[in-house]
């Protein structure tokens, strides 16, 4: 090859490498979140930041964690009457991913509902809080009319610091959700710490470091896990932890190049349906 042409070649791989980089680094940015201050640092390209559950030393805190320490449950920017909920359309920088189901209705549900997960593995049920968390059961219950979580898969699994399966991705990459977004509520109450401890059973929101950024996705917690008192918890399993334990134990893959740790046991959503009990 001619030193000439084999210049532009150089460039043209360069150019591919700074490209393959941004999009990685975009992908991290818009990934769903939860972010746990435990005593296990992890780094994995180029960060705890990258991870998508960042884990620091106790003490130690990254910027992401930081910003979604503050940020997360800002107040919503679109106007509503008193008693409704916020969905607001989400930033153009976190749009990507997004699959665009309309919005629910601002009045949400009351109640007490039933969610029934009928998994690849078999059927998780959960009771859900739609008084204390009446935003999050109300998107619930829209996006399972709308078949958005079927045929989905749970895309990460934490098994260090804390004990999370997460799942409510349609994408299956930890970037995507529906095209709103919406504010925390029913956060349990944090300690002297600035964490609250998340029980074995609980239902809770994954969200970004963007404010009003709760969406589809979910973390099942199979053993009682330190969190910032930054995530809505909405319902509580009463059937299936069995088959969470079983995932669970048999453990994660290693990080990819996002940061992401998928079950080694794949579990996927068939079906999603919530019902008023």
């Amino acid at each position: 090859m001619a030193g000439k042409d084999r210049k532009k070649e150089l460039a043209r791989q360069r150019y591919e490498r700074q490209m393959q980089r941004r999009a990685i680094r975009q992908a991290r940015a818009r990934r769903m979140k939860i972010i746990g201050t435990v005593a296990v640092v992890v780094v994995v390209a180029g960060g705890s930041g990258a991870l998508a559950f960042a884990m620091n030393g106790p003490g130690k805190k990254d910027s992401v964690s930081a910003a979604a320490s503050t940020t997360a449950s800002a107040a919503p920017s679109v106007s509503v009457k008193p008693g409704e909920c916020a969905y607001q359309p989400l930033p153009a920088q976190a749009s990507q991913g997004a699959k665009d189901v309309g919005k629910p209705p601002a009045k949400p549900v009351k109640g007490i509902y039933q969610m029934t997960i009928d998994t690849s593995l078999g059927k998780i049920v959960a009771s859900l809080d739609g008084t204390t968390a009446a935003c999050t059961v109300n998107s619930f219950n829209y996006l399972a009319g709308k078949k958005f979580f079927d045929n989905t898969k749970c895309h990460r699994l934490v098994t260090s610091g804390i004990k999370v399966l997460q799942c409510g991705d349609p994408t299956g990459t930890g970037t995507g959700g529906p095209s709103y977004g919406f504010g925390n509520e029913n956060v349990p109450k944090a300690g002297a710490s600035g964490q609250a401890t998340y029980k074995r059973g609980y239902v809770a929101m994954a969200h970004s470091s963007m404010p009003n950024s709760n969406g589809s996705q979910f973390f099942i917690v199979y053993g009682d896990s330190p969190l910032p008192a930054d995530y809505t918890v909405f319902g509580e399993i009463t059937q299936g932890m069995d088959i969470v334990d079983s995932v669970a134990k048999a453990g994660a893959e290693p990080a990819d190049q996002t940061g992401n740790t998928a079950p080694k046991k794949k579990i996927g959503i068939k079906d999603l349906t919530v019902t008023k009990m």
